[in-house]
C-alpha cells in the first residue's frame, strides 16, 4: 500500500527540518484542493455537529448547530450556525481536520464584548494563533493568517456560550504523484547535504582532537 506523500515526507526531513518548520514544507510541497465551506445548512435538525461533518473530525466538541433567528447570533449565510453552548468552553472546542488542512478563517457573531480567538496545531504542537476578535450582532470573519498545515483548531473566548460561528473555510492537501516525488526527491537531496554538513563536521572535530593529543 503506497504511504501518503505527507507521512513519507515527515519521515525523511524529520532529522533535517526542525519539527516546527514541517508544516510550511509540506504546505509548500503539496497542492490543495478547493476551499471546502462549512454552512451548516445542509443539516436538517437542531443538534450536535455529526461527528464527522464535513471532512473534519467533531467528536470530542460540544458544537451544537441550530437554525431560527435570534439576535444577536446571526448566521453569515443561510439559516444554521454552530455555538459551543452554556456548557462548553476550550476544552470543548476542539475540531480536527481528517487530512491537514490550510485553515482560511470563519464567521463569528455575539454578544458586545464577547471575543473569540482560534489557535492552530499540527502533530500536537501549536503552529500558529488566530487575532483575538471583538464581537456583534454583525458577522465579522476571523482569519487564521497562516499558510502553513493544520490538523486541529482549539477556540478561545472570554465568555464561550454567547457567540456562534458560521462558514468555517479550510482547503485540505491533495498531493498529485508527480509533484509529489518530484518535491520529495528535492527536499530529500537537501536533507542529505545537511546530514554530510554535520557528519563533515564531526570528522574534522575528531581530526583536530587527534593532532592536538599528538603534539
Amino acid at each position: 500500500m503506497r504511504k501518503p506523500f505527507a507521512r513519507s515526507l515527515s519521515a525523511v526531513l524529520s532529522r533535517g527540518i526542525p519539527r516546527v518548520g514541517l508544516p510550511l514544507v509540506l504546505a509548500i510541497a503539496a497542492p490543495f484542493a478547493s476551499a471546502t465551506v462549512v454552512t451548516f445548512d445542509d443539516l436538517t435538525d437542531d443538534g450536535f455537529v455529526p461527528a464527522n461533518y464535513a471532512g473534519l473530525d467533531w467528536s470530542a466538541s460540544s458544537w451544537f448547530q441550530y437554525a431560527g433567528e435570534q439576535a444577536p447570533y446571526t448566521p453569515h449565510s443561510g439559516d444554521r450556525r454552530a455555538t459551543l453552548g452554556f456548557d462548553g468552553g476550550s476544552s470543548t472546542s476542539a475540531i480536527g481536520f481528517l487530512t491537514p488542512s490550510t485553515f482560511q478563517g470563519a464567521w463569528f457573531s455575539g454578544f458586545d464584548g464577547v471575543n473569540v480567538a482560534v489557535d492552530l496545531y499540527f502533530g500536537g504542537a501549536l503552529v500558529a494563533s488566530a487575532s483575538l476578535l471583538n464581537l456583534s450582532d454583525s458577522p465579522a470573519f476571523l482569519g487564521s493568517g497562516y499558510a502553513g498545515l493544520v490538523d486541529r483548531l482549539v477556540f478561545r473566548s472570554n465568555d464561550p456560550a454567547f457567540f456562534v460561528m458560521d462558514d468555517l473555510t479550510f482547503a485540505a492537501a491533495v498531493p498529485e504523484p508527480a509533484s509529489g516525488a518530484l518535491a520529495l526527491g528535492g527536499l530529500a537531496v537537501a536533507a542529505l547535504v545537511i546530514r554530510r554538513r554535520k557528519s563533515s563536521q564531526h570528522a574534522s572535530a575528531a581530526v583536530n582532537a587527534t593532532a592536538t593529543a599528538t603534539a
